[in-house]
């Protein structure tokens, strides 16, 4: 993130046991408690989106119907022990 980029506060009330993880976070990394989270949150947020742009997707996919049997997805797990793996279904 840009240094000069406006800031503004966000206030949340956390257990206490997460606000020693974040102290103690900030001191093994010598860093401030505002660095690790906002690093934190920023990678929270990213996760979120990823997640997010992949359930739309999936949901895509669905609608084409670009979709595996349930069956041959089990048939192939249940194979992965044999001596002869099913191939991956398409």
């Amino acid at each position: 993130m840009n240094s000069t980029a406006k800031t503004r506060s966000v206030t949340a009330h956390v257990p206490v046991e997460l606000a020693e993880r974040v102290d103690e976070v900030a001191t093994r990394l010598e860093r401030s408690k505002n660095w690790i989270v906002k690093q934190a949150l920023c990678a929270w947020l990213d996760q979120e989106e990823e997640r997010s742009r992949l359930t739309r997707e999936a949901l895509a996919d669905v609608d084409a119907g670009r979709v595996i049997d349930h069956q041959a997805v089990q048939a192939w797990a249940d194979s992965l022990s044999s001596s002869a793996p099913l191939p991956v279904p398409r």
